[in-house]
């Protein structure tokens, strides 16, 4: 299982909101099936294998250019993990959560 939290900004726009380019973005990685969890200051996706994610954040990079900017600044970090299966988002947040409890 592979985690990654990442986030497009759009560069020079006329506005200093972002909702537009966001949604945007957004809606791809939902129309892809994959679990995601967006953030105030971001998304998070899990995703099976690195092309199924790249794929997924070359769209929603290309949705953010369509929705009206010319530039485009992607961040992107990335957690993959192969010793321990089904390592999922929530699990990583419960791991914690019983360690504080």
């Amino acid at each position: 299982m592979i985690t990654c939290d990442f986030a497009i900004l759009p560069v020079g726009c006329d506005t200093a909101g972002c909702k537009d380019y966001v949604s945007a973005a957004v809606q791809i990685i939902k129309d892809s099936g994959l679990n995601f969890q967006l953030t105030g200051m971001g998304t998070q996706i899990e995703a099976e294998n690195l092309k199924e994610l790249y794929d997924v954040i070359a769209k929603a990079q290309e949705a953010v250019f369509e929705a009206g900017t010319d530039r485009v600044y992607t961040v992107i970090k990335i957690d993959g993990r192969r010793d321990v299966k089904n390592r999922t988002l929530n699990k990583k947040i419960e791991t914690v959560e019983k360690m504080l409890d």
